[in-house]
């Protein structure tokens, strides 16, 4: 841990009004929600390409840079990598929230480092920083329904029923995040993987 630089969120999600409430921009709620606690507005970074806000999540806590990539999921590294380089962020300071395809609905799931399952924004991450070794907060949103296409459905809206769960367990993410940055990865699997 570096105690001067600041922790970086990256909420992942692809940007523009028709992803809004799609499966694979869960990250991006998790971003905006975080925003609203810390009472700060996302704007334009000069030095990458994603929209950014900063502040604390607790009273005397980490400072922390919140992150939405203004690229498409699969290039979201670049900008992780603008914005960890610009505020000189280890990559153990880093957390990516992003939604889970081999996860429950609704389902939280905290590690660092690791594979990327196939997920396009895991995967440009890993490329750009040069290490796996960054927070993951994985956010389950089950598997497609019969045989339509993974691709398909992390690009579609949440279920109705999903959306009467939904503002709760954002809510839940955004507890777990504040937990790995405020506590430690350690500590906050313990609250998040025990419910």
């Amino acid at each position: 841990m570096t105690p001067d630089a600041p922790w970086l969120v990256i909420g992942l999600g692809n940007p523009g009004p028709e992803y809004v409430r799609h499966r694979h921009n869960v990250g991006f709620l998790v971003a905006e929600l975080l925003a609203g606690r810390m009472r700060a507005s996302f704007s334009r970074h000069r030095k990458a390409m994603a929209l950014a806000a900063e502040g604390r999540l607790t009273l005397g806590g980490p400072r922390v840079v919140l992150a939405k990539p203004l690229t498409y999921m699969n290039l979201a590294g670049g900008a992780a990598a603008g914005l960890a380089n610009f505020y000189k962020v280890p990559v153990e300071q880093i957390v990516a929230v992003h939604d889970e395809l081999d996860l429950p609905f609704g389902t939280l799931r905290l590690k660092r480092g690791g594979g990327e399952g196939g997920h396009n924004g895991l995967r440009s991450m890993s490329k750009s920083l040069g290490s796996r070794d960054y927070l993951r907060v994985r956010f389950g949103i089950g598997r497609p329904p019969g045989r339509q296409d993974p691709a398909d459905f992390v690009l579609s809206d949440f279920s109705a029923a999903e959306r009467k769960e939904l503002d709760f367990l954002v809510d839940r993410a955004a507890d777990a995040v504040e937990a790995v940055v405020v506590s430690g990865l350690e500590p906050a699997q313990n609250v998040y993987h025990a419910s």
